[in-house]
């Protein structure tokens, strides 16, 4: 396929009078390229940013807290495509049955995740509600009403993973999105010893009345709680998609 488009590129360039040539080259652009279009799971495109950055790795492990989805809207589904298999945590029972169907070949597990092993308090809206959280400040700032407040059971991220089948593996990478415990979750996960490639993060500016893209703030992210917790642990902000920060280690920069 590339040696015949090759082809007809450099018939095009060198005959440009040849309306035929010409023809054929823009068919060829229109329709058999079609196939390198690139398909996105996730909000905003971050799994095709994951995907390049690790284009020739097949086998990996990844962590998604918060995974809400097993392919729609997903950050790992492109990885699990690929090969890839690690562990998928949701406060959500739904969800977790859906990825034990979907995602097989992962550790698929449904309890919510903080910095310490303790009952906490779920603002509940609805089932399979993307916006229930275990976050007090996440829930006061704003103006939906919920069906009830939950008493349930957190753990640590580092107990989930003592108890899973990636206890001894190297984690590539890390993504979550936990309306507003962010920062909790990663107090609870040992970074020193694991030290994933890359930790996608979502941060949710509470003083933004309408989370879009066109709202952030760069100068509230890099002041906020989680990036100096990160920036202490030598992760570089390298990408930043609507409200989904992107950080990597040392290890992968030159």
């Amino acid at each position: 396929m590339k040696r015949l488009e090759n082809f007809v590129k450099k018939k095009f360039i060198y005959t440009e009078k040849n309306n035929f040539l010409k023809k054929l080259y823009f068919i060829f652009n229109k329709f058999i390229k079609k196939g390198n279009v690139k398909k996105s799971y996730s909000v905003g495109g971050i799994d095709l940013l994951l995907n390049y950055l690790y284009k020739n790795k097949f086998s990996g492990v990844y962590i998604d807290v918060g995974c809400n989805h097993p392919i729609d809207g997903n950050n790992t589904f492109l990885l699990y495509q690929k090969g890839w298999s690690g562990i998928n945590v949701d406060l959500d029972s739904h969800a977790i049955k859906m990825f034990n169907y979907f995602r097989p070949k992962d550790y698929n597990t449904n309890i919510a995740v903080s910095n310490l092993e303790q009952k906490v308090d779920l603002f509940f809206y609805h089932e399979r509600s993307a916006i229930n959280t275990i976050s007090k400040n996440v829930y006061n700032s704003r103006n939906k009403k919920i069906k009830e407040v939950k008493k349930i059971q957190a753990t640590t991220l580092d107990s989930i993973i003592k108890n899973s089948p990636y206890s001894n593996k190297k984690i590539n990478l890390l993504s979550i999105d936990v309306e507003g415990n962010e920062l909790n979750v990663l107090k609870g996960f040992d970074l020193k010893k694991y030290y994933p490639e890359v930790i996608v993060i979502e941060y949710l500016d509470l003083v933004i009345e309408k989370l879009e893209f066109y709202n952030q703030n760069i100068d509230r992210i890099i002041n906020s709680e989680i990036y100096k917790y990160l920036m202490n642990f030598n992760y570089h902000l390298v990408n930043w998609v609507h409200s989904d920060l992107v950080f990597v280690n040392n290890e992968i920069r030159n």
